[in-house]
């Protein structure tokens, strides 16, 4: 057996075995991996493998025959080693349950299961120093998990109407991949643009809420599924381990008419969070305000159109990214 670090892309023909052979295992390549460590046999067809996407570790795969051979194990050292040489100090890794005792015994530890999946990384107590590190406060706490790529008008309308609902409002800078601007350049507009709002406390979700690169469901086929159990774990880390240490009793989101998927959350956290005394307020959005539309308009070189449709302080941050970038 030969155990090969491939880059991506993947050499065509490689890419198709593996692909098939994700396919075989009842897997399915996710596409945005980085790094994929390969076993093949004599005749190079792969018989166990996994992949790195940034932090978090996926797509493992190992053929029956090799079963309690060590293949796994294997391939999952070869990558641990990897991410060491590439400065990755945490890495996050989500499963199917039934695999949660192998993946403990490897030296991952769980934050947070559902029925369908189990989200692990690699420190013991992450999640609570994460927890810890956070600010405490006295009455009606509600939250905000937000994007903001970038913070247009229509975040600050939901930042001003929580704001005057809840006596303390924190505000979750989603550490979210494939975004336009940087999460420290989120993070800055966050704070400039809720900075008038007294009660309002932007603090950074390292990675732990709404993120399309800790939660991977390659190991669910179906990808309306996959995003539902994804959603599942993100509300199930949220009402579980965040709201009661934050005693956040309050959760505030803007109608989604555009994106299905994100209609579909909102849906299931109308159905589970009250489950553990938490209310959804969802509110009207603003209309013909959209992050995506400013994003349309940066992409067709019209900065200039976005003004109306965002704070003063994102349209300075605007005009700072597009000078850094030009």
């Amino acid at each position: 057996m030969d155990v090969s670090l491939f880059y991506a892309p993947l050499p065509k023909r490689m890419q198709t075995r593996y692909k098939d052979f994700l396919f075989s295992s009842g897997l399915r390549d996710e596409g945005d991996a980085e790094v994929y460590e390969l076993m093949t046999d004599d005749e190079f067809r792969v018989v166990a493998c996994g992949a790195r996407a940034g932090h978090t570790l996926k797509q493992f795969a190992v053929s029956p025959d090799l079963e309690g051979e060590g293949a796994f194990a294997t391939v999952l050292s070869e990558l641990l080693n990897e991410a060491s040489r590439a400065g990755i100090t945490r890495l996050f890794l989500c499963t199917k349950p039934k695999n949660r005792a192998m993946f403990c015994s490897l030296g991952f530890f769980p934050i947070v299961e559902t029925k369908d999946a189990v989200l692990m990384e690699d420190r013991k107590n992450g999640f609570s120093d994460y927890l810890a590190s956070l600010p405490r406060f006295d009455g009606t706490c509600g939250a905000i998990v937000m994007n903001g790529d970038p913070f247009t008008r229509g975040h600050l309308h939901l930042s001003e109407y929580a704001a005057r609902h809840c006596d303390e409002l924190y505000i979750f800078s989603v550490s979210e991949a494939g975004s336009m601007f940087s999460l420290e350049e989120r993070y800055d507009m966050l704070q400039a643009g809720t900075a008038h709002l007294k009660n309002v406390h932007v603090v950074r979700s390292d990675a732990y809420l709404v993120s399309r690169e800790t939660f991977p469901a390659y190991f669910i086929r179906d990808e309306q599924h996959a995003d539902a159990v994804k959603a599942d774990l993100d509300i199930e880390l949220f009402r579980t381990r965040i709201a009661p240490a934050l005693h956040i009793t309050k959760r505030f989101v803007g109608e989604e008419p555009f994106s299905p998927t994100t209609r579909a959350y909102n849906e299931r956290m109308k159905e589970l969070l009250p489950e553990s005394g938490i209310e959804l307020c969802e509110i009207p959005r603003l209309d013909a305000i959209s992050a995506s539309r400013v994003r349309a308009l940066i992409r067709e070189g019209k900065p200039e159109e976005t003004e109306s449709l965002v704070p003063e302080t994102t349209y300075a941050a605007i005009l700072r990214h597009l000078n850094r970038n030009a």
